[in-house]
């Protein structure tokens, strides 16, 4: 079974890590808003862009996006 976005960032998630991907996790472990059963590029980066603050560039977003697809083939 395919693991959604919200999935595979729960395994980047660490208190003691303090990489860029590492602090997206965080944030959006956080964010009770998030679209936690998406596998959708378009619903999540527009997520993101409308109500995500703690997002200040997608091209994060967007590194994170190619880490998932790699992984979740």
């Amino acid at each position: 079974m395919r693991r959604s976005f919200y999935q595979y960032m729960a395994t980047l998630r660490g208190p003691n890590r303090q990489d860029p991907l590492t602090h997206l996790a965080n944030e959006l472990d956080q964010d009770l808003g998030f679209p936690k059963q998406s596998q959708d590029y378009e619903e999540i980066s527009h997520y993101l862009e409308d109500n995500a603050y703690y997002v200040t560039n997608m091209d994060l977003f967007d590194q994170a996006w190619e880490l998932y697809q790699e992984h979740n083939d």
